[in-house]
């Protein structure tokens, strides 16, 4: 466990890391910007100067280029040629990927969206395998998966009608619920794994990372929840790099109070990812979904105009596409589908 006095910072600044009783740079890089700021009253500048030189402590290696980082290439696509031209494909497999947004916007929509897409043979963008979708929040929205089930014709269009009609995809989905950390950490290791272990799914959904913790830990359990936060995040890891599948963590937001630095989120939005830089830094791909003003229209149907955005990835730039929810699931906008302002 290294200490302060291992790096070249101010005495000033170490005075104030061990007065507020952070004895380690892995202790602090465990915290977020603001969050060492109200502990050790030091400047914004001076939080900067110490994360960054703590960062450089404990690299472990040398940085790996972008290409490096985006090994294997496979996608899972989303059902949505829009959306896929967005992500280059799909979601990384192999990866982790987190999906933010305000409650309501579309978040578990696109996550079931998905349950289905896997099921679907490599050619068409799937990984002809099922999904596992965990619940911590609400109860499984089964009537919505039934309803995007009976549209998957008319949302992959692209695909020759008799393979989608020979994939049983209610079969293919596997529920649980997770009431607790406990509960999660046991169901990811044990009946998640297993699930990828016998090759009865090749994608996991997390709905959601940030009702467990925020239930769980107040503002002063800091060094607690961060160490959870990294217990999650390398259960996760693991079972998409061991059994080479897409997992999604949804994360609900949090509201911006003033000029933060550790936005995380589109320049142009007034709220963010939760749980902090800690989580942040543990996902592969961060993808935001969030409201815009207006509507779109399509025959006699009309939706709430959403945009996914990309806000962090190895192999991607940050951009974004407009996007509304339709009875078949949530689709990109192309020149078929006018927004009405």
């Amino acid at each position: 466990m290294s200490s302060w006095r291992q790096l070249e910072l101010h005495p000033r600044i170490v005075s104030a890391l061990e007065k507020a009783g952070v004895q380690s740079v892995r202790d602090a890089l465990c915290m977020s910007g603001p969050d060492l700021q109200r502990l050790t009253s030091l400047s914004a500048s001076d939080v900067r100067r110490l994360l960054t030189a703590a960062a450089l402590l404990c690299r472990a290696q040398r940085p790996q280029p972008v290409l490096a980082a985006d090994h294997s290439g496979l996608r899972l696509s989303l059902g949505c040629p829009v959306l896929d031209g967005l992500l280059r494909g799909g979601l990384p497999v192999g990866g982790v990927t987190e999906l933010s947004g305000e409650s309501g916007v579309g978040k578990t929509q696109l996550a079931l969206q998905l349950c289905l897409s896997v099921q679907y043979p490599a050619r068409h963008g799937g990984l002809d395998s099922g999904a596992v979708f965990v619940c911590t929040e609400d109860a499984f929205p089964s009537r919505r998966l039934q309803q995007l089930i009976r549209e998957q014709r008319r949302l992959r269009a692209d695909v020759p009608s008799h393979v989608t009609d020979g994939l049983q995809f209610g079969d293919r989905v596997y529920v649980e619920h997770a009431a607790d950390l406990t509960s999660l950490q046991s169901c990811l290791r044990r009946r998640v794994g297993l699930l990828l272990a016998r090759h009865l799914v090749r994608f996991v959904a997390v709905d959601s990372v940030a009702s467990l913790f925020r239930s769980e830990f107040g503002l002063s359990d800091w060094l607690e929840k961060s160490k959870q936060l990294l217990t999650l995040s390398s259960t996760l890891h693991h079972l998409c790099h061991q059994f080479n599948s897409a997992v999604l963590c949804i994360n609900q937001v949090t509201d911006i109070f003033g000029d933060s630095e550790e936005h995380m989120g589109p320049p142009s939005s007034t709220v963010r990812p939760a749980l902090g830089l800690a989580w942040a830094n543990q996902v592969t791909v961060r993808l935001m979904l969030r409201r815009l003003q207006g509507t779109a229209s399509r025959g006699q149907e009309n939706s709430a105009l959403r945009r996914l955005e990309v806000v962090f990835a190895p192999h991607l730039p940050r951009a974004g596409r407009d996007a509304a929810v339709w009875k078949e699931g949530v689709r990109g906008l192309d020149g078929a589908d006018a927004p009405l302002g």
